[in-house]
């Protein structure tokens, strides 16, 4: 159960709360009761949202082994969520990060494919174009860096889209 939260963080000096959660079934942990999995789309109902308030979303990877259909649906329920967060709070910061491309050696690649990990990608895309989110590009990131591909990529591409993110939260201003 450590890897699924809630999970809280305080910057008193920044004036920063961070709240992590992990997102509902499916899901891969082992370890996990399901009183404490909560859906995106139902977290995302509960926050006020606000000039000061910033979403973060990855939900990609526990959908790569189920049919489209699933994860479209799981999609699409989020993107109402999304919706009326905006709308009630337009200025409320929601960046999703894409998938990414992933090592497939002998065993995974039995029951999973960047090909599918591909489609995917092209459905969350498409999904959340014209909604007023920002993308974290991760698929782009990992394909183009010459480190090999990983699930869970190396320090040097987290880096890339943490600063990528943070380039949304916290843009130049100019």
């Amino acid at each position: 159960m450590e890897n699924v939260g809630p999970f809280l963080a305080v910057d008193q000096k920044h004036n920063i709360l961070l709240k992590y959660r992990c997102h509902g079934p499916p899901i891969r942990f082992t370890t996990v009761f399901s009183s404490e999995l909560r859906y995106v789309a139902n977290e995302l109902n509960g926050i006020v949202g606000g000039k000061n308030t910033v979403v973060a979303i990855a939900v990609w990877s526990h959908f790569s082994t189920f049919p489209l259909e699933v994860y479209i649906r799981r999609l699409r329920n989020i993107r109402r969520a999304v919706v009326r967060l905006l709308d009630r709070s337009p200025k409320t910061v929601v960046v999703i990060r894409t998938a990414n491309a992933q090592e497939l050696g002998p065993e995974v690649s039995l029951f999973n494919s960047d090909w599918y990990n591909f489609q995917l990608d092209t459905i969350l895309r498409r999904m959340f174009s014209g909604v007023g989110v920002y993308l974290v590009d991760a698929w782009e990131m990992t394909l183009a860096h010459y480190l090999p591909h990983k699930l869970h990529p190396d320090e040097v591409i987290v880096k890339n889209q943490l600063d990528m993110f943070l380039s949304f939260v916290c843009p130049l201003e100019t």
